[in-house]
């Protein structure tokens, strides 16, 4: 299980850039990210195996197009229970939603013809901070 890509957005839905590396703050999120702030959708995460569901349907799609902060691989996050406490390089994140509701407008949605992000996306709280790089190592504390 590892990180794929990190991805952050100056503004609230719209498709994340990836960058070589990302910072996370407790009570806060990942400094330079629209979606950070002190409450309970710090930072989201989709799973590689969700983006190639739906590359079958676009083939362009690529990491950050869901608007993620995090892409994982060989982890079905959705299927996490809220609580668990993943474990990323040196930080770690609690699960505090699985999926959302997808708002009207959104530029994901309008661009790929359907978001994952309802269903397979899901959200967390930073609990200790530090950095987080592609290929860092994903475990599970706790579930």
């Amino acid at each position: 299980m590892k990180v794929i890509s990190v991805n952050i957005s100056e503004k609230k839905g719209t498709i994340k850039t990836p960058v070589p590396s990302i910072t996370l703050k407790k009570n806060h999120g990942i400094i330079g990210d629209a979606h950070a702030g002190n409450w309970h959708r710090q930072v989201s995460l989709l799973a590689i195996e969700s983006l190639n569901k739906m590359k079958e349907k676009i083939p362009s799609l690529k990491p950050g197009d869901f608007a993620e902060n995090i892409m994982t691989e060989g982890i079905t996050i959705h299927t996490l229970s809220i609580g668990t406490i993943l474990e990323i390089g040196e930080c770690e994140l609690e699960v505090t939603q699985i999926g959302k509701e997808c708002h009207k407008g959104c530029e994901i949605r309008n661009l790929t013809g359907e978001c994952i992000m309802p269903t397979e996306g899901i959200f967390a709280i930073v609990k200790k901070e530090g950095v987080i790089f592609p290929e860092d190592k994903i475990r599970i504390k706790n579930d």
